[in-house]
């Protein structure tokens, strides 16, 4: 009986770190009430991070979590990573105290050209590498555009720029890039990982497992109003999009097709404007006619499964 028991436990914990989701959140400002829509408030930030130790999270190093997904080593449920985007000041003022505090590593994504031009809502060269002995530097482009309206030309130049002046004030070459807005499609990823990145992150609602594309990485926002429980429940969703690829040149969402690596019957499907709808899958494959006009030029399709398993396409006109 005992021996039944031990293969029994042994049993579980294999079958759930295969299906091991790690998180990914994103914050912008801290304690910066001019702008609530990218802000985290100190006592918003203290709260999560409480909730982060009351429950026995782990937050982890960005460099941990991509090591053990290119060794497609096991995940752990609570393995969360912390990301920081753009550079502005107010994280150094107010937030990075309190990361010190609790003594959470995390990743500074920064945009150059703010930098670099001294825009008053940003930090210096001198800031930053003061980050830089509590968390890791990463990449965000240079002038932090709309990389989807950028000709090819104009995002190997914004790159290079960018690149370059991270290594004169950084004295090394960042590993990691995140899209400035979280915008881009398959064209702007393929131009971005010729660049060599180890990894690149999106901003979308989702996590992290051993089948999540490393060239593509959720990484859930937390700002303004945001929900840190609800987001932890959210679970990685392998997918295949076969269509749409692209924000439609009708703007028409005409269909949403997909395969999907989950034994399924029924699922959800999401469209900014539309809210969600129930579909049928059959053999593990998603085709629904919408014919839906979008009327934004950013949309987000997401397509969910039972225990709250997602997967996000974001369009951009």
């Amino acid at each position: 009986m005992k021996n039944f028991r031990r293969a029994l436990l042994l049993l579980f914990l294999l079958f759930s770190s295969l299906f091991a989701d790690a998180h990914i959140f994103v914050y912008h400002r801290f304690g910066d009430s001019r702008y609530p829509s990218t802000n985290t408030s100190i006592k918003e930030l203290i709260k999560e991070f409480e909730y982060l130790k009351k429950h026995h999270y782990k937050v982890i190093s960005l460099d941990k979590l991509i090591t053990l997904l290119k060794e497609q080593k096991d995940l752990n449920d609570k393995y969360v990573v912390l990301t920081i985007d753009d550079g502005f000041k107010s994280f150094y003022e107010n937030g990075l105290k309190i990361f010190k505090k609790y003594n959470y590593p995390f990743t500074l994504f920064i945009a150059t050209k703010p930098i670099e031009k001294k825009f008053k809502d940003f930090m210096n060269w001198s800031e930053v590498n003061n980050c830089s002995q509590y968390g890791t530097i990463a990449f965000h482009s240079h002038s932090h555009p709309h990389l989807t309206h950028l000709t090819n030309k104009e995002i190997i130049k914004d790159t290079k720029i960018g690149m370059k002046l991270f290594k004169k004030h950084l004295g090394f070459r960042p590993k990691y890039y995140a899209y400035p807005y979280g915008e881009y499609d398959d064209r702007v990823k393929k131009i971005i990982k010729s660049f060599g990145f180890d990894a690149i992150f999106n901003q979308n609602i989702g996590a992290i497992d051993k089948t999540s594309d490393i060239f593509d990485l959720d990484r859930i926002a937390l700002v303004g109003k945001s929900n840190i429980k609800l987001a932890l429940k959210y679970k990685h969703l392998n997918a295949l999009w076969i269509e749409p690829k692209k924000y439609p040149k009708d703007g028409i969402l005409k269909r949403v097709k997909a395969k999907i690596f989950d034994d399924v019957k029924r699922a959800q499907i999401y469209v900014t404007g539309y809210g969600w709808r129930w579909i049928d899958v059959k053999s593990g494959k998603i085709d629904e006619k919408l014919n839906l006009k979008l009327n934004r030029d950013r949309v987000r399709v997401i397509i969910k499964v039972k225990n709250s398993k997602i997967n996000t396409k974001i369009l951009v006109k």
